[in-house]
């Protein structure tokens, strides 16, 4: 068993290039178009703790927790351009909105209906899901941490996302080739589609390679935030009983709102050389540690949460359904918006591009404009399951 820390991260980080280096290979770009490296970052580094080869549990596992996660949130809220997310129409962040409110209601009501064949900590479970279910992994775990779930709990909770969210996913971009009967149905207007198309391809000619220069600029800019976000949340109070808000929280909500407030400002202009890629490199490497902490043995432990989170996300589909046929919302906004929020910034451009190539962009802001919403909205649909809890 590799157990020495920077053996362990080394490991972790190789699984990561090898993943990524993969599906860079022609013959296999379809088997990772619809099942992307982020899954398998996942699922291979949790086969080999599962088969002995690393532990479930490590320090740098934690440290990658505590700086990875704010590092990332930072640069993603550093790099969000509002006003072009605002410009995709009221339509688009409609359906966002409202695959957060099948979220936040479905999480509650599945709770309900199966809390009393579930351990007393369930309640920590589902609100670690909802913090995946809105706005991605990061979130995922900024409710762990926040709520004080372990990694036991955590376990079957990983199972679950990843079979039902991308099962969710899969079912999405299935259902890419009945988008126009889908629009004649409700009705729909495609304007704003265009228009968005039209804002993003000129946004992407300001887009340059990154230097040197400006690595140093993100990194440094990046680590110094984190450490900040995390010395102001040590000097915070928890809130809530039982804890919804801790310092770890507090450090989280720092970063998150810290890196929202300079996006209007001139560093926000980071974005031309690709700070939002370096982080989702620290998500990414974050997702391994992740899948390290697992054990395929959870899945025994899996079939009740399994059920739970079918009807969880049926709500959330039924939701977007209704109010797709209100607005006559487009299938691609459905689709995207519901990413946005199932899957963050690592599956809505996927399926968005399914949808309409060009539109991959469409998807990532939808999804990082999901990760600032979430992180909120979350930790709302946590403390109602924690009082739900206490009942």
């Amino acid at each position: 068993m590799i157990t020495e820390t920077n053996q362990l991260f080394a490991l972790l980080a190789a699984v990561l290039a090898i993943l990524f280096w993969l599906s860079t290979l022609k013959p296999l770009q379809s088997f990772f178009k619809y099942l992307p490296p982020v899954i398998w970052a996942y699922f291979l580094p949790m086969f080999l703790t599962t088969g002995g080869v690393t532990p479930s549990s490590s320090p740098v596992y934690d440290w990658m927790g505590d700086y990875l996660l704010p590092f990332s949130l930072f640069l993603l809220m550093l790099t969000i351009d509002l006003p072009a997310i605002m410009k995709l129409g009221k339509k688009a962040i409609t359906m966002m909105l409202a695959g957060t409110l099948g979220i936040v209601i479905g999480g509650p009501v599945a709770y309900l209906i199966f809390s009393s064949f579930l351990p007393e900590d369930a309640w920590q479970g589902f609100a670690v899901l909802s913090g995946s279910w809105i706005g991605g992994t990061a979130n995922l775990l900024a409710i762990q941490k926040s709520v004080g779930a372990s990694d036991g709990i955590v376990g079957p909770i990983i199972v679950v996302d990843t079979i039902v969210g991308y099962g969710w996913m899969g079912v999405l971009i299935f259902l890419s080739t009945f988008q126009k009967k889908f629009d004649a149905w409700v009705g729909a207007d495609n304007s704003a589609i265009e228009r968005a198309n039209a804002r993003l391809s000129e946004m992407d000619t300001s887009r340059r390679p990154i230097g040197l220069p400006d690595l140093i600029y993100i990194l440094g800019l990046g680590m110094g935030g984190t450490v900040l976000a995390i010395a102001i949340g040590n000097m915070l109070p928890a809130l809530g009983d039982p804890t919804i808000i801790s310092s770890k929280t507090w450090a989280i909500l720092v970063a998150v709102t810290a890196g929202l407030a300079l996006s209007f400002t001139r560093i926000q202009k980071l974005e031309q050389a690709g700070a939002s890629k370096v982080g989702f490199l620290a998500l990414f490497l974050l997702i391994t540690s992740i899948g390290a902490k697992g054990d395929l043995a959870a899945v025994m432990d899996a079939p009740l949460y399994l059920l739970a989170a079918i009807v969880w996300i049926s709500i959330h589909i039924t939701i977007l359904m209704i109010v797709a046929k209100l607005i006559k919302a487009p299938l691609f906004f459905v689709a995207t918006g519901s990413m946005a929020n199932i899957g963050g910034a690592a599956s809505a451009p996927i399926v968005a591009s399914v949808y309409h190539p060009a539109m991959a962009p469409v998807g990532l802001l939808m999804g990082i404009s999901g990760y600032f919403l979430g992180i909120y909205a979350a930790l709302g649909c946590a403390w109602i399951l924690s009082q739900l809890a206490m009942m």
